[in-house]
């Protein structure tokens, strides 16, 4: 026996380690567990602080948020350019309305004036034709009116006043007439009624033949009672009478349209 046998140790017992216990816990009850212990962790690789694990983070939501600004403004942007050009595209067709609407006026214009440039030149050639007209009358008048006395010369003045009105058929004056409506008219003016149509008037007072006319007589057209035109006869180979639409009321010699007959209510 050694001679430190009986001496007892100074050695204190060593006691069992966490990972021996959890050992022979797990063995007894019936499960093994094994704890690996891992290297020693140094002091100075201590967890960071929150601020600096979430600086990263932090970062990129700032990007993002730039990113989807810059997105916004450019779509902004965007809307601006395409609103800029329908109002540009608006105003340019409206500029061309307006010069087409111009245009369009300016021609109705044009062709105003020019049509009353014509009914004005017109109503000349026809006030120097009534002037003309009037002229001749005045010349011509002396002698069927010389040759005409007494009721005759007032019915003839006032045929020869009437010269270059107008002819409008069922017209009984005083602006216009027609043939028959001339001749009421002017014989109305000595006191004679007469009928108002031309049938009527070709049957009146005594039926004369056309190689033995007085001033004052009604020529007719026509058969006696169913006559279609009247004038008045004033003398010198002439009457003056409502012709048409055309020509208005005129003076004119025989032959330029031979009547049919003729009657005397003188």
């Amino acid at each position: 026996m050694s001679p430190n046998a009986l001496i007892p140790s100074h050695r204190k017992p060593r006691r069992p380690s966490a990972s021996s216990r959890a050992l022979r816990a797990g063995v007894t009850g019936g499960f093994l567990t094994l704890a690996v212990t891992g290297a020693t962790v140094p002091a100075n690789a201590a967890e960071k602080p929150v601020s600096e694990t979430q600086e990263m983070p932090t970062i990129t939501t700032a990007l993002a948020t730039s990113a989807a600004r810059s997105a916004d403004t450019a779509k902004q942007v965007a809307f601006n350019y395409e609103l800029q050009a329908r109002q540009d595209s608006a105003v340019s067709q409206a500029d061309k309305a307006a010069e087409k609407d111009k245009a369009e006026a300016v021609k109705k214009a044009k062709a105003a004036a020019k049509k009353k440039a014509e009914k004005a030149r017109k109503a000349e050639e026809a006030a120097q034709a009534r002037a003309s007209r009037s002229t001749e009358r005045s010349t011509l008048s002396a002698p069927s009116s010389s040759s005409a006395t007494g009721s005759a010369a007032a019915i003839i003045a006032f045929a020869e006043a009437q010269i270059g009105k107008s002819y409008v058929l069922g017209s009984s004056g005083p602006s216009s007439y027609d043939c028959s409506g001339l001749v009421q008219a002017a014989y109305k003016r000595v006191g004679i009624d007469l009928p108002r149509v031309s049938q009527g008037q070709s049957t009146q007072g005594t039926q004369v033949g056309l190689d033995n006319l007085q001033p004052g007589d009604i020529l007719y057209w026509g058969s006696a009672g169913s006559a279609y035109h009247v004038a008045i006869y004033i003398g010198d180979g002439k009457f003056i009478g409502a012709q048409n639409s055309s020509t208005g009321i005129v003076e004119r010699p025989l032959d330029y349209d031979m009547p049919t007959g003729a009657v005397r209510v003188l």
